[in-house]
């Protein structure tokens, strides 16, 4: 006849399960770390792509980094294919090296990258981030307002 457990076993028992979930949570908190590191690194790289092909006046590398969305609204506003038309919106070059970047957020699939002279938002697609607004710049008390964006 098996004997009931004690208090001594009950908290051994505790304090393994304890020690288990923490290891658990540790391991949790250390991977999910680690992902939204690696999300920030693609949401920067992806920026930078950006400001690259801004600089360098380089309309299909621009159109190449934009989201799908944003790409039609240029294309609508300059009723021609986005290449035709990204470099008429005045984006400015802001810078195109890691030093050009103030901070970058990521909220889940979302990005804000702030650089010296703008600020751009992206989203994670499954081919990578793109930007959905660029030329953004803060108004008090009111959302950024952007000079590229989807409708």
């Amino acid at each position: 006849m098996a004997m009931p457990p004690t208090r001594a076993m009950c908290t051994a028992r505790r304090w393994r399960w304890s020690a288990v979930a923490g290891t658990a949570a540790v391991l949790l908190v250390t991977v999910g770390c680690g992902a939204v590191e690696e999300r920030r690194s693609a949401a920067m790289a992806a920026a930078l792509d950006f400001e690259r092909a801004v600089r360098a006046e380089d309309a299909a590398g621009v159109c190449e980094v934009l989201a799908p969305g944003t790409r039609e609204e240029v294309a609508q506003s300059a009723r021609a294919a986005c290449a035709q038309g990204v470099l008429d919106e005045d984006v400015p070059s802001a810078g195109d090296r890691p030093g050009d970047v103030r901070s970058v957020d990521v909220h889940g699939r979302q990005a804000r990258v702030v650089l010296t002279a703008d600020t751009l938002f992206l989203s994670q697609f499954s081919s990578g981030w793109k930007v959905v607004a660029a030329g953004c710049t803060p108004r008090p008390q009111q959302p950024y307002r952007c000079t590229l964006k989807s409708g």
